[in-house]
């Protein structure tokens, strides 16, 4: 890891651990070498790092156009291998750098639902994963977060600290082969049914990942 990049992957798994007392089961199931892509469920500000850091690697971050104009915050981000991209979190530069990241043999978090849901339950999946997914050999790693819509969702303005637990879980790697040599001869239109049927599969392994742990641990009001 490069020094800014390790310092900030330590700072993170102290906050977690010392404000969230935070619980990671199954990350050994996250290659540590070659392109990969994490796939979580999106609930709050809490969880890019919550997936990443738990992880004896170097991670990919999505980010904001805008951010990288920020003087201080752009080369910061830059040090943690943001990718940058819209504000809805696609198009086609934002695609295109995500794939080269990939090629590069990187790991890389994406949010199938693309944004933090607002009550607390898994979303429907965007098909914009399941393109990233088809045109890339990456494996793909669901993940699931619990507790940070209850820590930090979109509604509250201040973490509730010391009160919630957050964890996250880490499913099998999966290799989608047999959609991935279907979409290189059928037609656009069967792509796209593709591409949404590859991101409805993630959202199911992902909802899939029952907890460990008594759930009310990290259920709130």
């Amino acid at each position: 890891m490069k020094l800014v990049y390790r310092l900030g992957w330590l700072s993170f798994r102290f906050f977690y651990w010392f404000f969230f007392r935070w619980t990671i089961y199954h990350h050994e199931r996250v290659p540590l070498e070659g392109p990969v892509i994490l796939a979580s469920n999106h609930a709050s500000f809490l969880d890019p790092p919550l997936v990443g850091t738990p992880i004896n690697r170097e991670i990919n971050y999505l980010a904001r156009e805008s951010l990288f104009n920020i003087p201080g915050v752009g080369w910061l981000i830059r040090q943690w291998n943001s990718v940058p991209v819209d504000r809805d979190g696609g198009g086609g530069r934002g695609l295109k750098a995500i794939l080269n990241r990939l090629k590069k043999g990187g790991a890389i978090i994406l949010f199938p639902e693309g944004t933090r849901t607002p009550t607390g339950e898994l979303l429907p999946a965007r098909s914009g994963i399941g393109l990233t997914v088809i045109k890339s050999n990456a494996p793909v790693v669901p993940a699931r977060i619990f507790g940070s819509y209850e820590a930090f969702n979109r509604h509250m303005k201040i973490p509730r600290f010391f009160i919630r637990k957050v964890a996250v879980k880490y499913g099998e790697p999966m290799y989608f082969e047999k959609e991935r040599a279907e979409a290189k001869t059928c037609s656009k239109d069967r792509s796209k049914e593709i591409y949404q049927e590859v991101a409805d599969e993630l959202m199911r392994q992902i909802a899939s990942l029952e907890p460990c742990f008594d759930r009310t641990t990290f259920a709130g009001s």
